[in-house]
Formats: structure tokens, C-alpha cells, sequence
């Protein structure tokens, strides 16, 4: 895989560049903006698109970390419980969707040249039957978040590492270049939206120039996502032609071989007059199965590299932004294997704008367009579901703040034209106190067809309760 490293840092250095000859002062022409939007793009990195908060320290957070502070040791954290039912009953799992008690201990330690920082969670879970730890999983009563140190070697860069959150790109609930891993498990079921990120065990490299920033991660074991495999939510199964669960989990052949089987990604990120652009790389593996192995029966994560590049800034009265990927399947270049998914080009294209007072509506087109189409439909067995050409998925966001911002109502829509399918995400917060909190939401699904990306999940569609106590 090494070889691909060398294309992989040529075209990102050569985006980089392009962001280098801009001209500096531009930088310093920065519009004004509406009033509440002013800190969403004046930082070296801008704020995330809202429900995007996922954990990610900015550039200048992290420039801004304890280490400068003094801060000694501290330690935070949460208790939370939560319940969810499905709302129809799925003959392959249980009526329970969520059921679980969860602490959450986080600390730092400030040692003067480092910092380390560590958040555990501890769980009981009675709806998933296997207690067991699988820390590269989440599963199990152990759920080790954060285990790194983070110091700066020279005043122009900062290291982290160890077992981190990690995420980039300017998409809400939709990644193209952000190809770190995700738990979809916890997202469909109802745990907080933090959880959609999942750890990765990494070191990453910042270096801030003053021209333009780069960001390096480099992962030596391939993290996968936390993907849908049947234990606690069903799925469509392409070789049993049907839904299948817990009767069917999906068994995968994982690249797991150290400093062999890694990965890299790299970001240069650069802010003119306000608008934020960047350029990413990525060369890996497809972070969930994209592919099967027949003789042993395995589902398998091919070889992918991904070039990117974003945009985010101010438009009218809102923010825009817009993202592009091609995902270089390398292990079926020539779209003829019908076994591994093809390459694909995306686009994502968004606008979020506070409509009135503590009132916001974000909405976003995102596009799969798959290549070598035609070789695809040449090669593809009788039998098998025919993947569209082209893939729309549009989301529209709407959260409504009231009683002094306590109450936050929310709503959050994936539709697909082309699938016609859909996945709504209704949530209800209030904050009784500093401490206490509750919140009550859903995660409903449909879809015309049991094979699409959302219709296959209708059945474990589920509404769930929420309790937390900060500390």
C-alpha cells in the first residue's frame, strides 16, 4: 500500500500549493457578518455545521489548550440513562432498541511538556447479550474514548497521540472527506449524537505556518466503522436475498495487520476574506464492507483512496458550504467486479441560515455518482439488486430554541429521490439545570423498497427517552 502514499501526497501538496498562492493579505479583508454568525468562520478552522460538534478541537483550541493554562488535573464527566422501543416489531431482534446505564469519566493531567487526556465510559447494557470488551468496537461495559498525550515539539506544531476523536469536512450528519470512523450503531439507536464518531487510535500532526495549515493522521492498524452488522439492528443481506439480524450477523475479513494494513489522511486548510477552503487526501481501505469474498463467505473492506476538497464560508444571510470527493476504488478500477464497490464521485452542496431569532434551518444536496457504470452493469450476476447510477439524498435540519435556550426542539431529515426512502430524526432536549438534563427523540425509518439504504432499516424504527446528570 506504500506506493500509494507517494500519489496520495503529490496531489494533496499540489492543492496545497494552489491554497498557498493565494494571497496572503486577503486574510486580513475579512466581511463583516450577521449578528451570532461572527465566530463560525474567523477561526483558523471554522465551527462545524450544527450537530456536527462532535468532539473535534480546532486548531485554535488546541493552540489554546491547558498546556498554557496551568490547569492541573480535573476530572468530569456524566451519568446517563436512556430507554428505547421499535415501533413495529423485527421478528430478527429485540423489542428493545436501547436500554442501558452509562458514566463517563474524563481527566486531564497537565505535565508541563505534555498533556494527557483520557475519557472512559462504562456501561450496562442488558439489550446486547454480549458483555464482553471489544474496545475497537464499543462493545461491551468498557468504552475507552480518549487515551492520548498531546504536546507541542516546536511553537509551530502540535502533536496528539494515542486514541483520539477525529473529524473534518464541512457536512451535517453527511461525510465525503472525513473518513475517520463513525458508529452507526449508536446513531440509529438513540444515544447522544456524540457517539456517532468513534475513536481512532492515531498520531496526528498539526503544523501552522501562517500561510496554511496541515493537518497529518496517520492510523497504523485500519479503524473500521462501527457499521451495521445485525446484532442489535437489522439489515438488508444481499446473498440471503432478504432482512436478516441476530439469525444472520455479518461476518468480515478485516485488514488488521500493523504498519501494514494503515492509513493516512492529510488536510491543508487555508482562510481567505472568511471563507474557509481546504484540500484532503486519504489512502486506506472503505471504512465499512464494500465488498465480499465468496470462497470463504466474507464480507471485505477494499482498498480506497479519497481527494478531496471543501468549501465553507458566508453567503447572503447564512453560511454556505460545498464539498467534493472521488473515492478511487483501487481494488476495482475498471468497474467490472461486481463484488466490490465501484469508484464514485460526490458532491455535497449546503446553506444554513437562522431564520429568526433561535430559529435555524440548514439544508443540504448531497450526490453518489458511481463511474464505470456501464462495466458494472455487464458484470453483474442474475439475481442481485442493480445499484442506481446515481444516488440523491437531500436533508433538511430545523431547530427551534425557547425558555431562555433550555428547550431546544429539533429536527433532522435524510431523504433519497432516487431510493425513495427517508430517515427522520425528531429530538426534544430540555436542561432542567447546570446538571441535570432530559431529552426524548426517535430515529424512524421507511423506504418503498426492503433493499435501499434506509428502507432496509424500517423495521428498527424506534423512539427513546434520556436522562443525563453532569459533573
Amino acid at each position: 500500500m506504500k506506493q500509494h502514499y507517494y500519489t496520495l501526497l503529490i496531489a494533496v501538496l499540489l492543492a496545497g500549493f494552489f491554497l498557498m498562492l493565494v494571497p496572503r493579505f486577503a486574510a486580513a479583508a475579512e466581511p463583516s457578518l450577521p449578528a451570532g454568525l461572527d465566530n463560525q468562520i474567523k477561526s483558523p478552522e471554522p465551527e462545524l455545521p450544527m450537530g456536527l460538534g462532535l468532539g473535534e478541537e480546532t486548531v485554535s483550541a488546541e493552540k489554546e489548550s491547558p498546556l498554557s493554562t496551568g490547569i492541573l488535573s480535573e476530572l468530569d464527566g456524566f451519568w446517563d440513562v436512556r430507554a428505547g422501543l421499535r415501533t413495529q416489531h423485527d421478528s430478527f431482534e429485540k423489542d428493545a432498541s436501547l436500554g442501558e446505564m452509562r458514566l463517563q469519566l474524563e481527566t486531564q493531567h497537565n505535565a508541563n511538556i505534555f498533556l494527557v487526556n483520557a475519557t472512559c465510559d462504562f456501561v450496562y447494557d442488558p439489550v446486547f447479550d454480549n458483555h464482553g470488551v471489544h474496545l475497537e468496537e464499543g462493545l461491551g461495559f468498557v468504552d475507552l474514548r480518549e487515551a492520548n498525550i498531546l504536546f507541542t515539539p516546536v511553537e509551530f506544531m502540535d502533536v496528539k497521540l494515542g486514541r483520539q476523536i477525529l473529524t473534518w469536512g464541512t457536512g451535517d450528519m453527511l461525510f465525503l472527506n472525513d473518513l475517520f470512523p463513525k458508529d452507526w450503531r449508536s446513531f440509529f439507536i438513540g444515544r447522544d449524537v456524540e457517539y456517532l464518531k468513534a475513536p481512532s487510535d492515531a498520531l496526528k500532526t498539526s503544523f501552522f505556518t501562517g500561510i496554511v495549515s496541515v493537518d497529518v493522521v496517520y492510523t497504523p492498524r485500519f479503524d473500521t466503522d462501527r457499521f451495521i452488522e445485525g446484532e442489535r439492528i437489522s439489515y438488508w443481506n444481499d446473498s440471503m436475498g432478504r432482512r436478516a439480524g441476530r439469525d444472520a450477523p455479518v461476518a468480515t475479513l478485516k485488514p488488521d495487520e500493523w504498519f501494514h494494513d494503515d492509513e493516512l489522511a492529510i488536510r491543508f486548510s487555508k482562510n481567505v476574506k472568511g471563507y474557509e477552503l481546504a484540500a484532503y487526501g486519504y489512502s486506506g481501505f472503505w471504512k465499512s464492507p464494500a465488498g465480499q469474498d465468496f470462497f470463504p463467505g466474507l464480507a471485505i473492506f477494499p482498498d480506497l483512496s479519497v481527494y478531496g476538497a471543501s468549501l465553507r464560508g458566508k453567503f447572503s444571510r447564512g453560511i454556505v458550504n460545498l464539498e467534493l470527493a472521488y473515492y478511487d476504488s483501487r481494488d476495482d478500477r475498471d468497474g467490472n467486479n461486481p463484488f466490490v464497490r465501484n469508484s464514485e464521485m460526490r458532491t455535497l452542496l449546503g446553506y444554513e441560515q437562522e431564520i429568526y431569532p433561535d430559529f435555524t434551518m440548514g439544508l443540504q444536496y448531497y450526490l453518489e455518482y458511481m463511474l464505470d457504470y456501464a462495466d458494472y452493469i455487464d458484470a453483474i450476476p442474475p439475481g442481485l439488486k442493480q445499484a442506481d447510477e446515481d444516488r440523491h439524498v437531500i436533508t433538511l435540519r430545523l431547530t427551534r430554541l425557547l425558555m431562555n435556550q433550555n428547550l431546544k426542539l429539533s429536527l433532522f431529515t435524510y431523504y433519497s429521490p432516487s431510493d425513495q426512502d427517508a430517515y427522520l430524526r425528531p429530538l426534544i432536549h430540555y436542561k432542567v439545570d447546570d446538571y441535570w438534563a432530559v431529552e426524548a427523540g426517535g430515529n424512524l425509518f421507511w423506504g418503498e423498497n426492503d433493499y435501499t439504504f434506509f428502507g432496509q432499516f424500517e423495521k428498527n424504527s424506534n423512539f427513546y427517552t434520556g436522562v443525563r446528570f453532569n459533573f
